[in-house]
């Protein structure tokens, strides 16, 4: 058992044996909405009576447990709570519905949302303080079937913040790339990915790879409390349209645009058409880079208009980091490593502790990753460049497939390539890769 957690996970209708744990748990603090719409608590007495505690409890208890996301969905006659440690999910709680609808009302209020719109997707943030160390609390709310929201919790903590180029590992010649194109004030940036897998950071850190003291750099984006410095965030006329608002940002010297993600070709064309004399960078649910790029021809109908405004993709698939106090190192097969594309004069790789044969045997027991072997997560990069190649590629109308193909062939950066690289540097195992790209 990992963490503490069954099978199920604690059940609040019978938790009678936790309060000893409770004593000692350390609640996290909130401090007000990141937007700056404050609730008057007191206006909200009987759900503040209700969901406070029961909140401070549930995201104090997943931050202990070192996970960064909590989600609370209801299931039936019971709510179910489960964390994501390092993007390994584990259930955590049941709970009677009303108590969950109390704890998700109440961090919605606590993050300036309105608590009586339950039909609508929300998403805001908190400041918070955990263990003598600022976080962000970042809440999103989606309505269910049949009444009641789904909640995804996500806890940033501060001074390990992940927002620019170098944090996230991009390489040196990635960096520049990302700058010349900003400079450039020209063609469309664009991070892809599928959900949770960091592609909003990706894109940010794009932003954040431009020289904003150099380049006008304005976002149109839902920012969610998210901080971008020096970039203007411009405001929408009522009214207006995104084409209309693009050519605002022209008239006003807006350099680079940051913009929403990528959904609808009504959206999509006008950015497409404006990035002959103007920069964009946005976001796209895809599998990867080459997914995305056949997808953005799909939703716009026209390669051409793809091809000539499209610069650069990246992709992000995060992977676990191994354990630094509990790995184990091996001497690898020289067969497997001609296989996997490392020198095959390596001598050691490592991989996770395996588990003993003897669960209750804890004289092993690793206090620093909770028993897992791994202990936070890195992403895998792959960038694919438009270069002429690819850009007749995809004119000539190339699946997904075709495209990684020639992406292999030209030495682009893939995940394989990348996560192979960290392999060799011990910072990950080959069993991680292999459960990574399972999913």
């Amino acid at each position: 058992m990992i963490f503490g957690f069954g099978k199920g996970g604690r059940d609040y209708d019978n938790d009678d044996d936790d309060d000893d744990e409770d004593d000692d748990l350390d609640f996290i603090l909130f401090k007000g909405a990141l937007n700056g719409n404050n609730p008057d608590l007191a206006e909200n007495g009987r759900l503040v009576q209700a969901g406070l505690l029961p909140a401070k409890k549930v995201i104090s208890e997943a931050l202990a447990r070192r996970a960064d996301t909590i989600r609370i969905e209801p299931k039936g006659k019971v709510a179910a709570i489960s964390y994501l440690v390092d993007g390994i999910p584990f259930p955590a709680a049941k709970m009677p519905p009303k108590a969950a609808n109390a704890i998700i009302q109440m961090l919605k209020l606590l993050a300036g949302l309105d608590i009586t719109n339950k039909t609508s997707k929300q998403g805001g943030a908190i400041n918070a303080e955990f263990d003598d160390v600022k976080h962000e609390v970042r809440i999103d709310s989606t309505p269910v079937k049949g009444g009641g929201e789904r909640l995804l919790v996500r806890v940033q903590n501060l001074k390990e913040k992940l927002e620019t180029p170098t944090d996230l590992g991009f390489s040196e010649e990635l960096r520049t790339k990302i700058g010349e194109i900003g400079a450039s004030k020209s063609g469309l940036m664009l991070a892809a990915g599928p959900p949770m897998s960091g592609v909003t950071t990706v894109s940010i850190a794009m932003v954040r790879g431009i020289d904003a003291y150099l380049i006008s750099i304005a976002s149109l984006a839902e920012l969610n409390g998210r901080d971008l410095p020096h970039v203007k965030e411009f405001e929408w006329n009522e009214g207006d349209d995104l084409e209309t608002t693009i050519r605002r940002t022209k008239r006003s010297d807006i350099d680079v645009v940051y913009v929403d993600p990528l959904l609808k070709a009504e959206d999509v064309k006008p950015i497409l058409e404006a990035t002959e004399d103007q920069g964009f960078i946005a976001e796209m649910p895809a599998k990867d880079a080459a997914d995305a790029i056949v997808r953005l021809v799909a939703l716009v109908g026209d390669a051409q208009l793809v091809v000539n405004a499209l610069k650069i993709v990246i992709s992000q698939k995060l992977v676990r980091l191994l354990c630094r106090d509990c790995r184990r190192a091996y001497r690898p097969n020289p067969k497997l490593l001609a296989k996997v594309g490392l020198p095959t004069d390596t001598r050691k790789l490592y991989r996770a502790p395996r588990p003993a044969e003897d669960e209750d045997d804890d004289d092993d027991f690793c206090e620093t990753c909770g028993g897992t072997g791994y202990r936070k997560r890195i992403g895998l990069l792959e960038v694919i460049e438009l270069t002429d190649e690819i850009k007749k590629l995809i004119l000539s109308g190339a699946d997904a497939d075709a495209i990684r193909k020639k992406t292999r062939e030209m030495k682009m950066q893939s995940f394989q390539s990348d996560g192979i690289r960290l392999v060799g540097e011990g910072k990950t195992s080959l069993e991680e890769l292999q459960r990574a790209f399972r999913t």
